[in-house]
C-alpha cells in the first residue's frame, strides 16, 4: 500500500467536470434536433389600484382559442398551449429557442371582487384580465369632524 498525497482541488475539479458534464448534456442538442416540449410559464404584471386588480401576461405567438381563464372562488388560473409551429419543415430549423408547450399559472386574489364583472382582452400578444374589486373592500374616505 503507498501514500497517497491527498490534494484538497481534486475533488473539486471532479465536481466541476460533473456539473459541466450535465449542461452539456442538458443544452447541447444536435443541431437537427426536434424541440422538446417543455413546460413554461408567462411572465405576468399584477397592478392593483383602488377600483381593480390587473393581470397582465404575455403570451406572444399565441391564438386566442389557445387560452383558457378560469376564476373559482378567489383564485385566478391562466393556462393554454403554445403549440409548435412548421411542424413540417422542423429538420430546417438551426436553432430553438422559444419554450413550446403547455403552461398553467394561478393566483390568489385576496380580496372580494365582482366575478361576474371580470373582463379580459388579448392583443399584440399580451393577454390583459380585468378584476374589479367588490365595494365593501375600497377604501372610503373619513371627515373628521370639528368640534
Amino acid at each position: 500500500m503507498s501514500i497517497k498525497r491527498w490534494d484538497p482541488f481534486r475533488d473539486l475539479e471532479t465536481l466541476q467536470e460533473d456539473v459541466n458534464k450535465l449542461f452539456q448534456d442538458r443544452f447541447n442538442t444536435p443541431r437537427k434536433s426536434v424541440p422538446a416540449e417543455r413546460s413554461w410559464a408567462p411572465v405576468v404584471d399584477v397592478i392593483e389600484d383602488d377600483d381593480n386588480i390587473v393581470v397582465r401576461a404575455e403570451l406572444a405567438g399565441m391564438k386566442k382559442e389557445d387560452i383558457d381563464i378560469e376564476l373559482t372562488g378567489d383564485t385566478l388560473t391562466i393556462k393554454g398551449e403554445r403549440k409548435f409551429e412548421n411542424e413540417d419543415k422542423k429538420d430546417n430549423f438551426v436553432r430553438v429557442e422559444r419554450v413550446y408547450g403547455k403552461f398553467q399559472r394561478s393566483f390568489t386574489i385576496g380580496v372580494p371582487i365582482k366575478s361576474e364583472e371580470v373582463k379580459a382582452g388579448y392583443k399584440d400578444g399580451v393577454l390583459e384580465i380585468s378584476i374589479p374589486k367588490s365595494e365593501e373592500i375600497k377604501p372610503k374616505k373619513v371627515e373628521v369632524a370639528v368640534e
